[in-house]
């Protein structure tokens, strides 16, 4: 932790990802300032009282003029004037970073906001969550053994990249880099069309008229499968608008399989069925073991990658 000694540190948005970055930090002993920015009194009282920010205040501009690094965990459609109430008081020497799941909308913000994207903005993403939100379901471990990926531009500055690396490493995570467009499409394959199914099928079911009995029956496959529908509304309705083209590419051959599956169940092809079948569980199960070294303790399972901020 020898950058981030002694740092000034403000986390904007105190909720799942946020309030889990100023535990971890806290559980690492971090020796200087962790204050919250955010709207939820409530929220930022007790994460006092835990002792996981030092201080805290409604007023972004007031913790941010002497910030050394600032940590931005809103929602995606709320950067641009996250970045406006910024802009008067980004110091030269502040590095500026964020949790957002689509890259390319954080960049395009920050450049309609500052002209071009700042040198210290290094652009992030940590491959951890929950389906519970706010600062309540906050963790110390969420990020210890997962992969946080990074997206610079060819013009950031590189004590920028090594600050917020150590930042997340310091956590326990992995750190990774990635070019901001295919980040976007990656996440879309891996997270963002998941969440919508989940979402499409929760809501598909619940408008039957059975809906009740099909839930009270429903096994440990149908849990499973939609327990990502618990995610928060606000942040998935602002994830898939702004990773909407890249969401839909993969939408498309996804619903294209479908037409194959639905066709070779109509035809009681049970060949076509079981390649199929086969096939995937292969994949799966390559998967499994390709992550077996990062696989989470029993007591953290549960906390999958179901949010991407």
């Amino acid at each position: 932790m020898q950058m981030l000694a002694h740092k000034k540190i403000v986390i904007v948005g105190l909720g799942l990802i946020g309030g889990s970055i100023a535990r971890a930090l806290t559980a690492q002993n971090f020796m200087g300032e962790i204050v919250g920015v955010c709207h939820d009194s409530a929220a930022l009282q007790q994460a006092l009282v835990d002792g996981s920010i030092t201080g805290f205040t409604n007023d972004l501009q007031t913790a941010c003029a002497d910030a050394d690094l600032i940590i931005i965990a809103v929602p995606v459609l709320a950067f641009t004037a996250v970045f406006q109430e910024l802009a008067p008081v980004l110091a030269e020497h502040t590095v500026v970073t964020d949790v957002a799941s689509v890259k390319h909308t954080i960049v395009g913000a920050a450049e309609k906001v500052f002209g071009r994207v700042p040198v210290n903005l290094v652009p992030g993403h940590p491959i951890a969550g929950s389906e519970q939100s706010g600062y309540a379901a906050a963790n110390a471990d969420l990020f210890a053994g997962r992969k946080v990926i990074l997206t610079p531009l060819k013009h950031t500055n590189p004590y920028a990249v090594k600050l917020v690396t150590e930042l997340w490493q310091t956590m326990g995570a992995e750190v990774l880099q990635m070019e901001v467009t295919h980040h976007d499409e990656v996440l879309a394959a891996t997270s963002h069309l998941p969440h919508l199914l989940a979402f499409a099928l929760v809501d598909t079911l619940s408008q039957q008229g059975q809906s009740e009995e099909i839930f009270r029956y429903a096994a440990g496959g149908f849990r499973d499968f939609t327990r990502i529908a618990s995610s928060d509304p606000v942040m998935w309705r602002d994830i898939f608008v702004s990773n909407a083209d890249a969401t839909v590419a993969i939408l498309d051959q996804y619903t294209s399989d479908l037409a194959l599956l639905r066709k070779a169940l109509l035809g009681r092809d049970a060949v076509q069925l079981f390649a199929i079948i086969k096939r995937a569980k292969q994949s799966r199960d390559n998967f499994m073991v390709m992550n077996k070294s990062s696989t989470q303790t029993p007591a953290r399972n549960k906390l999958t990658n179901s949010t991407e901020e």
